[in-house]
């Protein structure tokens, strides 16, 4: 039994090993660096929860923290569409998708300068206690890393406008593996970034 056991060890990490020795070195940068933004986020989450969040302050998180969340949801959902599109070469409703999804994006960012708003006008402040510091730099550095996204959006939406007005270069732009690549690559980041929203935003929630 022991050895069976390890037979099937030794062939589960044989198999990761294979899939990663194949996996393209972009796409390995990514999930590499969508790691250390976990780990970024994490840290700074658990600082935030040592400071005890907002515990005997009349204090409720920003309602537009909670429309930012659901526009990030109906954003996910839009993304979600692209691949699909892609690979049933449909290429002007891909962009339709596509442009959906960044209007969403810029959304969850207006919501999110109201809701700093909203907290200010409740007296919390980012030079003002550590709890409120860590919400303010939270959501600032998940706007940033979101910015990032919205930018590569924008290049892949306006590529894909570009090419869809010719028959030529819409067929170039379906069999070119690179740009599948990068589709691939800007709906992970797409959905990591949401539900990295989604899982802070609750933790606000516990602790607000």
């Amino acid at each position: 039994m022991d050895s069976d056991k390890k037979k099937q060890i030794n062939a589960t990490q044989s198999f990761a090993f294979r899939r990663i020795e194949k996996m393209h070195p972009i796409r390995m940068l990514l999930y590499l660096s969508m790691i250390g933004i976990g780990v970024l986020f994490f840290i700074l989450t658990v600082a935030f929860a040592r400071t005890g969040g907002f515990n005997g302050d009349q204090f409720a998180l920003p309602k537009f923290f909670s429309v930012s969340a659901i526009l990030l949801l109906f954003s996910s959902y839009t993304m979600s569409k692209v691949p699909g599109l892609y690979k049933k070469e449909k290429l002007k409703k891909m962009s339709r998708y596509l442009a959906l999804t960044l209007i969403l994006g810029i959304l969850f960012i207006g919501a999110q300068l109201i809701g700093w708003n909203e907290m200010s006008k409740t007296g919390v402040y980012f030079s003002g206690k550590a709890s409120g510091t860590y919400l303010y730099l939270i959501s600032a550095l998940h706007i940033l890393h979101l910015l990032g996204g919205i930018i590569f959006l924008s290049f892949m939406l306006f590529k894909t406008i570009y090419v869809s007005s010719d028959g030529v270069r819409s067929l170039i732009f379906i069999r070119d593996p690179f740009r599948h690549l990068q589709l691939s690559m800007l709906n992970s980041y797409w959905h990591f970034m949401d539900f990295l929203w989604l899982g802070l935003y609750f933790v606000f929630l516990f602790l607000a």
